[in-house]
């Protein structure tokens, strides 16, 4: 029989971190919360918005361990609360146009 998972430390208080990721750097806060504190609040607490002026979260998403979760998600010791960037681009598009623009260099392939 396996023991819960403990959501809390033994001091009371939960170690999270705060990630936010650029292409040339990233920022990784560590707090401390007190337990019941949620993923929003840990990201006002951090800092984070005021450092990262363009960190929009109602555009921005927001997850725990690469799994996308609501603002107000109930934090766990050791979490690591992430903000994800927009995509730029479409992934199928690009992978699409990346596949037609493959097809088109063989078919024009002057080596044959």
């Amino acid at each position: 029989m396996t023991e819960p998972v403990s959501t809390q430390s033994p001091s009371g208080l939960l170690h999270v971190e705060v990630v936010y990721a650029l292409p040339g750097q990233q920022a990784v806060i560590r707090l401390k919360m007190p337990c019941g504190s949620t993923v929003l609040q840990a990201v006002e607490q951090s800092g984070i918005l005021t450092r990262h002026p363009e960190v929009d979260l109602a555009q921005n998403k927001l997850g725990i361990f690469a799994k996308l979760v609501k603002p107000d998600t109930p934090l766990r010791d050791r979490d690591r609360v992430e903000i994800y960037r927009p995509l730029i681009a479409d992934p199928k598009a690009a992978r699409k146009q990346r596949a037609a623009e493959g097809r088109a260099m063989k078919k024009g392939d002057s080596r044959a």
